[in-house]
């Protein structure tokens, strides 16, 4: 592997499990709002929030809806037949980020691997998430003092996979972009946005087999150990 002098790296789903904050805080939801009277199973009520989530990150991605617009609308899909439906909607965005933060908890193996590499490089966060509740996961780790910089989409006022946030990550490192290494494992925004900026990436992807190009790939964060 090249050497590189710095190493940026997202946070959700690649340090912080993310996927299983969401699913906790939504069956919080469902059960707190009575989301039953709209859905009989909770997998339906998911099957119609998280593909319309997804949707609209990647508006937020290209800079098409604000954070208010996506933390709304995600919420307004599912419920928009009730008939306080913005208002439901409201409420439940804000309870959704809150609890996301009480379910939180880090992947298997990521502590370890992250201690690890801040022995060895000097790590940046580079994230698309709400700035409130990144801040308040990255305290609950315990990792803080490993990260260098934290360099978060609505702070620099654009989101991954634009290059412009990973040129502000390269520009608080005094780094060149041949200098350093992207570690994601979201291909549209980590390793896209680093294609994007002309960074190497590393892809953390369990589908080892995906024929999306990618300077490296591994199906899990702990393999890091081994590599660097």
């Amino acid at each position: 592997m090249k050497q590189y002098k710095a190493i940026f790296l997202d946070w959700d789903d690649t340090i912080g499990d993310f996927s299983h904050a969401e699913q906790h805080a939504l069956r919080d939801l469902y059960s707190m709002y009575g989301l039953e009277r709209l859905y009989a199973e909770f997998q339906d009520f998911y099957d119609c929030y998280h593909p319309y989530n997804i949707y609209l990150w990647e508006l937020y991605g290209r800079s098409e809806i604000t954070k208010e617009e996506l933390a709304f609308r995600r919420f307004y899909h599912p419920v928009e037949s009730l008939e306080n439906g913005e208002s439901v909607a409201k409420m439940l965005a804000d309870d959704f980020l809150r609890l996301t933060t009480k379910h939180f908890r880090l992947l298997p193996g990521a502590a370890d691997t992250v201690r690890y590499l801040a022995e060895k490089y000097p790590l940046t966060i580079v994230s698309n998430g709400f700035s409130e509740v990144q801040y308040t996961k990255i305290r609950l780790s315990g990792l803080s003092n490993c990260f260098r910089h934290v360099v978060l989409s609505e702070e620099a006022g654009v989101q991954k996979p634009n290059p412009l946030i990973y040129e502000k990550a390269l520009q608080l490192n005094g780094m060149q972009k041949e200098e350093v290494l992207m570690i994601g494992d979201s291909y549209n925004s980590d390793i896209q946005g680093a294609i994007n900026a002309g960074i190497d990436q590393m892809w953390i992807i369990k589908d080892t087999d995906d024929p999306r190009l990618s300077t490296y790939r591994t199906p899990n964060i702990k393999d890091l150990l081994s590599i660097f």
